[in-house]
């Protein structure tokens, strides 16, 4: 009986491994709908504190309800910090001040996008991943794609100026490093960690750097709107809990380069997805580029 009861637990294991990736790019890019619905109503920083704020307190609820297990050594907990501000303090404070200073989403996406070939050459160095020349030219394909999608949003669609300063551009490059540095640390020295014990731990420090810097250079004001409410519940939900504890786990199970490779269908993803909700354009283009993603990002996961 329990040997039958192993077999449908390993079933069941591969089974939600082989939908894992694909749910964790859907949840993912709710996030750009989900700060559209919400930026308009909070600064930056205070809306990223409010987010972690709630977040940090269902995922202790979450632990204590589960039994989860805490490190018991304090350069455990420093590593799980330290991971956490560069996956979510240092890429979502990024790219939310890189657009709060004028740059377009299209432009930060570009620069972010980057992420996969960054992480694919230093995991290399760092954590010795062989990476095929199959899956680099997957990693240049699906950058390319990038380039195509977001380009039809800049040329056909983006009719007010934008502007690109370098303090704009400094924060997206912050957002970039954040969240290549940080796949890769969470890689190699936070790969044993609980999923919900270390993210919460990850949720506290990200929130008390979001507080600090909102009380520093916000007015924290919010105007509590059904929208923004709408807003926080999807993004803590959706993005905190169900997006981030898949990340932990596809990290745990995957190569970084695969793994990193995903994040190319974000943005077709997020574009159909405006499509559909704000009926944005989605012409021969922003497809071409999509198929080039998915083409190049195959390339890449593919296990000889």
């Amino acid at each position: 009986m329990s040997k039958k009861n192993s077999v449908l637990t390993t079933d069941k294991s591969k089974i939600f491994a082989s939908f894992a990736p694909a749910l964790f790019v859907f949840f993912w890019s709710t996030g750009f709908i989900g700060a559209k619905f919400g930026l308009p109503y909070a600064e930056p920083f205070t809306f990223l504190f409010i987010r972690f704020a709630i977040a940090s307190i269902l995922l202790f609820c979450l632990s204590l309800w589960v039994g989860a297990s805490w490190p018991k050594r304090t350069i455990e907990v420093f590593h799980i910090t330290v991971s956490g501000l560069l996956l979510h303090g240092a890429y979502l404070g990024g790219v939310f001040t890189a657009i709060n200073l004028g740059m377009s989403a299209g432009v930060t996406a570009i620069i972010v996008g980057l992420q996969p070939i960054l992480t694919g050459v230093f995991a290399q160095i760092l954590l010795k991943e062989k990476v095929v020349l199959r899956q680099w030219l997957g990693l240049l394909l699906g950058f390319l794609g990038i380039v195509l999608v977001v380009s039809e949003k800049v040329l056909f669609t983006d009719t007010t100026e934008t502007k690109i300063t370098i303090a704009a551009i400094g924060a997206a490059i912050i957002a970039l490093l954040g969240t290549t540095f940080g796949t890769i640390y969470q890689k190699r020295y936070c790969s044993n960690m609980h999923l919900t014990s270390g993210t919460a731990i990850q949720y506290v420090s990200t929130c008390i750097v979001m507080l600090f810097c909102a009380i520093s250079w916000e007015t924290m004001k919010v105007q509590w709107t059904l929208e923004f409410l709408f807003a926080i519940l999807w993004l803590v939900l959706v993005l905190s809990l169900g997006a981030i504890l898949l990340l932990m786990y596809l990290i745990r199970h995957n190569a970084t380069s695969r793994l990193s490779s995903l994040f190319y269908l974000v943005p077709p993803a997020t574009a159909v997805e405006a499509f559909f909700l704000f009926n944005e354009r989605l012409g021969i283009i922003a497809l071409l580029g999509m198929l080039i993603i998915i083409t190049g990002v195959s390339m890449v996961i593919h296990k000889t």
